[in-house]
């Protein structure tokens, strides 16, 4: 494998109550294309001692991108939004000037019985123009999201283009997110001309061949569209390819808050102590900014 590609491992991180792997950002590589953050959550059990809380906090200058395997998220944010994130669907908060919202277990899934919660939180960066927009949340529905099948693979495209197609979520800048999974023996892509810009291929699940260099569950490598031609998925694989085109400008991360602009990250770190962020509707819970 040449030096124009890095693969990059999870690394365990604690959000809420539960331990996520993260992918981006990395030390030798913040972000690719026009995505910032991605977390893999699960597969966790949810149950009785341990469902899903994650209180009120902030985000200015991104989107939030809400994809899972399995399970439910119950979504609520200050703009009035209120949506219960099922399987196969995608949720896409865009902060803008500033929102904060909650992610929660749904009350029908706080039951005694036991839920497995799986799946992928992802931070986009909003284009410079739009990072002083006002916030709100789109909502799509599985069957909605464009998915197609080869002889061996199944596909959806959850964002973005590619392949010759779009999804309905609208987003700001070129970018793709694409779910690829084998249906029952050995597949092949090749992705030459189907997707533009940077890309990442993350293995979910089985093991994969990128120009015949072997990557397992938990592992992200980072190429170019046009470097990364074949991929090969042993009969049990599964793979999520996200990236697009990077911005002309860095993106600076603080906490939960992205910016072209260092001032605007501290300013927003100002006001959230301060406690003068919009607020989730009927709800007083709250995260300090880390010390």
């Amino acid at each position: 494998m040449g030096n124009n590609k890095l693969i990059i491992d999870e690394r365990q991180r604690e959000v809420g109550n539960f331990l996520v792997g993260r992918l981006l950002p990395f030390r030798k590589k913040r972000q690719v294309g026009p995505f910032v953050f991605i977390d893999h959550m699960g597969p966790s059990p949810i149950g009785p001692g341990q469902y899903s809380d994650v209180d009120q906090h902030p985000h200015i200058g991104l989107s939030t991108l809400t994809y899972l395997f399995e399970g439910e998220i119950e979504h609520k944010d200050s703009t009035g939004a209120e949506q219960v994130v099922r399987a196969g669907d995608v949720g896409f908060m865009s902060a803008g000037k500033g929102v904060t919202h909650t992610e929660r277990t749904p009350q029908h899934q706080r039951d005694g019985a036991q839920y497995i919660l799986h799946g992928y939180q992802v931070w986009v960066a909003q284009p410079k123009k739009l990072e002083e927009s006002d916030p709100h949340f789109q909502y799509h529905e599985a069957l909605e999201l464009p998915q197609w099948e080869t002889e061996d693979l199944r596909f959806t495209l959850v964002a973005g283009e590619g392949f010759g197609r779009q999804s309905p979520l609208e987003v700001f800048s070129p970018l793709f997110m694409v779910d690829i999974r084998s249906k029952t023996k050995e597949g092949r892509i090749n992705i030459a001309g189907e997707l533009q810009g940077e890309i990442a291929v993350v293995v979910v699940k089985g093991k994969v061949l990128v120009d015949g260099e072997c990557m397992e569950q938990g592992q992200m490598l980072v190429s170019q569209t046009e470097n990364s031609c074949c991929l090969e998925l042993d009969e049990q694989a599964q793979l999520l390819l996200f990236g697009g085109q990077p911005f002309p400008e860095e993106r600076f991360l603080m906490w939960n808050f992205a910016s072209s602009d260092k001032a605007k990250l501290e300013e927003a770190k100002a006001k959230w102590i301060a406690k003068d962020f919009p607020k989730v509707p009927g709800d007083d819970t709250y995260i300090s900014f880390p010390s």
